[in-house]
């Protein structure tokens, strides 16, 4: 058990926001494994603020996806705080953390200030969440980078910042803005990192596997490990991971079958949440990820990315693999 503010969390595996990803249905569905805390997408305060439907279904919450933190892009206290408001008073929504995205590094964001932009300007940053910390009534968590590029290694400074701000813990993707998500994250510049904050440190970056984690907070401290796309299509490493965290015992991988039975509940979750056919269009791209280690994989996920129009279509698909695993083929 630690905590965030008031919020205290059983797991140490976070669920990190992915756009396009982390629905409210893909959070209730990776909850059972593990997870200690679920990040929304990152939403646009400019949306809340003008009340763009697309945007206002991202802030969907429910019980079972508690706690659940709201992450939140932009680049100006006023607007943030409408967000805020309109988020609390307004559509009274149920959550129980609010995250500041500091650390997305897509052009799209950055070029209107928010995200990653923001590491370029610390002493700025520091009124903007101060501003979000004085007024939220939830705890306040940052998800940062390491910095610009190699050469604007600034996270100790931003950190600092952050924590005199108020911030309740800080995620920190261990690469910098230049470097998107390519090649191996930096977590031997944040040895025992953890032990100097006085609040959570929570490691991102490259968690693919049970080692990964690991091997991340034997490195860094952290507090948490938090879990992007490794858990896409293996919501099994999740279970790994937080069986080993608390018994230190390291679970076989997952039976197939079990992995195709986790498939299908993710498409009917999807399904319910946005109807067949865009949770189809979307499980074109998730789906062909539970395959990865089973034999013919590269034909099954083709067939998945590229056939399937339908539920029934995905199912069928399924139901064959499933035979020719029990037949041993």
């Amino acid at each position: 058990m630690w905590q965030i503010g008031n919020v205290k969390i059983k797991s140490q595996v976070v669920l990190a926001p992915m756009a396009g990803i982390t629905s409210l249905s893909y959070r209730e569905f990776m909850k059972p494994f593990g997870i200690g805390y679920s990040v929304t997408e990152m939403i646009s305060d400019e949306g809340i603020v003008h009340h763009n439907q697309k945007t206002i279904d991202y802030l969907k919450t429910s019980k079972l996806d508690r706690p659940v933190a709201i992450q939140l892009f932009g680049s100006k206290l006023d607007t943030t705080l409408k967000a805020i408001d309109i988020i609390n008073h307004e559509l009274k929504i149920k959550y129980d953390i609010l995250d500041i995205n500091l650390g997305c590094p897509v052009r799209k964001i950055t070029t209107g200030g928010a995200g990653s932009a923001w590491l370029k300007h610390p002493k700025k940053l520091y009124q903007y969440i101060k501003g979000i910390v004085e007024c939220s009534s939830k705890p306040v968590t940052a998800k940062i980078r390491l910095g610009i590029d190699d050469k604007h290694l600034n996270y100790d400074e931003v950190i600092s910042l952050l924590t005199k701000a108020g911030v309740k813990a800080i995620a920190i993707h261990a690469r910098t803005k230049k470097e998107l998500y390519s090649g191996a994250p930096h977590y031997n510049l944040l040895k025992d990192y953890g032990k100097k904050l006085k609040v959570p440190l929570i490691i991102s970056g490259n968690i693919f596997t049970l080692d990964d984690a690991i091997k991340a907070l034997k490195i860094t401290k952290a507090q948490a490990v938090m879990v992007a796309r490794g858990g896409i299509g293996n919501p099994y490493l999740i279970k790994q991971i937080n069986h080993y965290l608390t018994k230190k015992i390291k679970l076989d991988n997952i039976n197939q079958l079990d992995n195709i039975k986790y498939c299908r509940e993710l498409a009917k979750a999807l399904i319910q949440e946005k109807g067949e056919n865009r949770a189809i269009a979307i499980l074109r791209s998730i789906a062909p990820k539970f395959f990865f280690a089973f034999k013919d994989a590269k034909k099954i996920r083709c067939e998945i990315s590229q056939n399937i129009k339908s539920y029934k279509d995905l199912d069928t698909i399924l139901k064959k693999v499933e035979k020719e695993i029990k037949h041993g083929k």
